[in-house]
Formats: C-alpha cells, sequence, structure tokens
C-alpha cells in the first residue's frame, strides 16, 4: 500500500479537525494565502487576469494558458476543457469542470469535485468538504480529507484514499489504487462526532490495496467488487447495486 495521504498538523481555528488534516499541502497553502493577505493589506486583490484574489470568486475559461487559481474567501470554478497549474481556497468550494486538467486541488472549508473525463496529475483534498468524481474523472495521486463524504463514479483514483470522518461510495467502474485508510480521530474530534462512516464498494469496483480502519464503520462491499486486504472492520457482502439502509 502506498503512503498515507492524511497527516498531523497544528489546530486551525474555526475548522472542525482537531488531529489530523490532509498531508496534501495545507499547512504550506496556508502560509502562502497569509503572505498573499498580507501583500493585499488585507483589502480585494486581482493579479489581472482574476486568477488569485483574497475575497471573491475565481473563475477559469478555456483556453487561457495554465496559471495557478487561488483565493481566500470565494470558490473557484474551472470551465469544461480548461487548464489550470493548481487551485486552491479556504472557505470555498473548488470545481474542474468536463475533460479540464490541473496538477492539484485543494480546500480548506469546501467541497472538492471534479467533473466527467477531467484529469488531475496530483493530489485532491479538503479538510471539511465533500470529494466528488464524476464519470471517468481521474486522479493520478491522492484523494483525501477529514470531514465530508466521498464519492467516486467510474473514476480513478491512483495513490489512495483517506480520511477521518467521510463516509465513502464508491460505485460504477471506479477503481482505486493504494487502498483505503479511514483514521481514528483525535481526542476533540470524538467529542465532535457521533456517526459511524458507511463505506460502500459497489459491483463492478475495484479497491488494489489494504483497507485500514482505525476505528469503527460500515463496510458495504459488493459481491460483484475486487478488494484486497482489510483491516480493522469486517466486510458485508450485498447483492443488487446498493446495500440496504
Amino acid at each position: 500500500m502506498s503512503n498515507g495521504i492524511v497527516s498531523n498538523i497544528g489546530p486551525m481555528p474555526g475548522l472542525r479537525q482537531s488531529q489530523s488534516a490532509p498531508r496534501a499541502g495545507v499547512g504550506s497553502f496556508l502560509i502562502a494565502l497569509a503572505a498573499l493577505i498580507t501583500l493585499s493589506a488585507c483589502s480585494d486583490s486581482d493579479n489581472g487576469d482574476g486568477s488569485t484574489k483574497v475575497n471573491g470568486s475565481v473563475h477559469v475559461a478555456a483556453g487561457k494558458p495554465p496559471v495557478a487559481a487561488t483565493t481566500v474567501n470565494g470558490a473557484i470554478h474551472i470551465d469544461d476543457n480548461a487548464a489550470v497549474t493548481s487551485a486552491s481556497t479556504v472557505n470555498g468550494s473548488v470545481h474542474l469542470g468536463e475533460h479540464a486538467t490541473a496538477k492539484s486541488l485543494e480546500s480548506v472549508n469546501g467541497s472538492v469535485t471534479l467533473g466527467s473525463g477531467a484529469h488531475l496529475s496530483g493530489d485532491a483534498s479538503s479538510v471539511n468538504g465533500e470529494l466528488t468524481l464524476d464519470d471517468g474523472a481521474e486522479i493520478l495521486g491522492s484523494l483525501s480529507n477529514v470531514n465530508g463524504k466521498i464519492t467516486l463514479t467510474s473514476a480513478h483514483v491512483g495513490a489512495g484514499i483517506k480520511t477521518v470522518n467521510g463516509s465513502i461510495s464508491i460505485t460504477g467502474t471506479s477503481h482505486v489504487d493504494g487502498g483505503i485508510v479511514v483514521e481514528k480521530p483525535g481526542t476533540q474530534l470524538i467529542q465532535l462526532t457521533h456517526d459511524v462512516p458507511r463505506i460502500v464498494i459497489g459491483p463492478g469496483a475495484t479497491v488494489q490495496g489494504e483497507m485500514r480502519f482505525e476505528r469503527e464503520v460500515q463496510l458495504y462491499v459488493s459481491d460483484k467488487a475486487t478488494i484486497g486486504k482489510v483491516t480493522g472492520a469486517t466486510p458485508i457482502s450485498f447483492t443488487g447495486d446498493s446495500p440496504p439502509n
């Protein structure tokens, strides 16, 4: 199995996690954003092409050379067939359009979505947000969050999935290399959540590598799915398109 894709960072005010957060550059990203805020004197900032802001959403159109799309308070929308080097925000969602490309996608408080056929050569992560990969989307790196549902629909993840509190749904012909890890929450996080993550590996889906669970989960595996070693949970086999509610 590949290396873990969530690691510990110090607590960040206003976030729900206590000891776990995605490894995919959140700490360095926040440092860079702090520098950006300082340079902009805490006011709206725009780099001229609208790809870098402090307050406000960022829209990246197709047909432009790839740049880094960054904001602090706002969403990032990357059009179908567009390209960016990276997209990162603190408070807002990130949407990579159909057949669009990027190296990395990152949010602290917000969802991250890859449209059909979108391609990511690196990692996608959120601390508090859902992660969604539509039909044919591909991430060559890792997919990670602390809180929020993770959904794959006939998609591919190349370097594993990791979460703390997120439920996971892997359906269609989805293929996950590098396994799945659900980490044990820190003490403060245990006090804030009582939900048991629900992990579903649907018919036709494949998870290669160990599925390791460091906390209680409900693990449902289709009798037509392909999985590797399971540690920390007992798979519940089901037939049909989905397990019982």
